[in-house]
């Protein structure tokens, strides 16, 4: 009997068979292992997308989302959906000491990247944009203390709506508490409407950020030049090993020789079947 005081739901749960239809798609489009535990969340957020889109069904959504129509129209607000945007400005703040303190030093004593050509970095999963800035806010301040350095950043993400909100560089003053005072007054400008809280990166250094969208899954990255640094920090831990292995090959064929990987605080990687040796915590030297 159903309690006449409870709405019925306007849209039935999604299926133990849909959810591993998007389960299955999921990990072959984007590498992100979806387990049933996860269903529930996978239902949560795709809510939305059924009301915008007034579908009363799961299934049906499935149906559209699969459809030429959807694979077309749907899929970037699919991915919107279902990807994971967790980041910090200054997050695991050792490895900006570390690339400051060691790397930087070590790349210019060999008169290499920054000197002689661009030092070039790689944010690949910037989300909406803190791990790029703060990157460029590091290596700004390192470039004045060392004349003549310079540096371009690539940032990289697969979905569309975190990449636009990286582009703006707006932020809530709430999400710039960890970084330091000093380079607050340097490189973010407040709202002229005070009352709204908000900041902006300063145009000089949003310039030095290359915002584009790109899936880790492609076989093939149109980068178009090797790089000095990648940051792939917290990504590896929604993949399987296999996946991660595949994304990490990859990622060492961008790198020049000599050239370094961040990995995320929980990532290890198994330097025998990669042409890497560590050099501190969670970050390795390319070296073949």
């Amino acid at each position: 009997m159903v309690d006449p005081w409870c709405s019925p739901s306007p849209h039935p749960h999604l299926s133990p068979g849909d959810f591993n239809k998007l389960s299955r798609f999921i990990q072959e489009r984007l590498g992100i292992k979806m387990p049933m535990v996860k269903k529930g969340m996978i239902e949560s957020r795709l809510r939305k997308r059924l009301n915008h889109l007034n579908i009363k069904l799961y299934s049906h959504y499935c149906d559209y989302l699969f459809s030429p129509e959807g694979a077309e129209k749907e899929l970037p607000y699919f991915i919107d959906e279902v990807t994971t945007n967790k980041t910090d400005f200054f997050r695991e703040p050792k490895h900006f000491t570390c690339l400051v303190e060691m790397i930087l030093p070590r790349l210019l004593a060999a008169q290499g990247p920054g000197k002689k050509k661009k030092l070039m970095a790689w944010s690949c999963a910037c989300s909406q944009g803190d791990e790029p800035y703060t990157l460029a806010m590091v290596l700004s301040e390192f470039a004045r203390r060392s004349p003549g350095f310079d540096f371009s950043i690539l940032a990289t993400d697969i979905s569309n709506r975190v990449l636009e909100t990286a582009k703006k560089g707006v932020y809530d003053t709430t999400e710039i508490e960890p970084v330091p005072m000093a380079l607050r007054k340097k490189y973010l400008l407040k709202s002229r409407d005070r009352t709204r809280g908000l900041v902006r990166i300063v145009p000089e250094l949003r310039r030095k950020v290359d915002f584009r969208r790109l899936n880790l899954m492609d076989k093939r990255f149109a980068i178009g030049q090797k790089l000095d640094i990648i940051f792939c920090r917290n990504v590896t831990i929604y993949f399987d090993n296999e996946t991660t292995e595949q994304l990490l090959i990859k990622l060492c064929d961008q790198l020049v020789t000599g050239g370094f990987i961040f990995m995320g605080h929980s990532e290890f990687l198994d330097c025998k079947r990669l042409p890497l040796v560590a050099v501190a915590p969670t970050v390795y030297r390319k070296v073949k």
